[in-house]
């Protein structure tokens, strides 16, 4: 069991960067694949990125494609969303979730551990 926890969320202009971070604590952290969700105001969650457990393998959603990227560093138990050339669109409330041993999972059921969320805001 682990429990994950975001971090680097705020407010940014249109046009500019963020790095988001999601810490796990407890152990086999490398055995987890990881995705990130977001949630906009008064929207359903939707996937936006996923990476399999050795960071080998990583999905994108197309609205997020080319703009952001997924890493992870599992000797610091942390996955990694860079977030670039943001929009007001990226506005949301960000998800970490884990699954253990199963990996390409894009539907949030699929996940069986989350963070509690990061705020991200893109002024315009």
């Amino acid at each position: 069991q682990v429990r994950l926890e975001e971090s680097g969320g705020g407010l940014v202009q249109a046009g500019g960067s963020l790095r988001l971070s999601c810490t796990a604590s407890g152990p086999d952290f490398s055995k987890y694949s990881v995705g990130w969700f977001r949630q906009p105001p008064g929207e359903d969650l939707y996937l936006i990125s996923t990476i399999n457990d050795t960071g080998e393998d990583k999905y994108y959603t197309d609205s997020v494609k080319g703009r952001f990227s997924i890493s992870r560093d599992n000797a610091k138990n942390s996955v990694y969303l860079q977030m670039d050339s943001l929009n007001p669109e990226d506005t949301a409330v960000y998800y970490c979730a884990a699954s253990y041993g199963r990996n390409d999972l894009r539907l949030a059921h699929d996940y069986d551990y989350w963070g509690p969320g990061t705020q991200v805001t893109v002024s315009s």
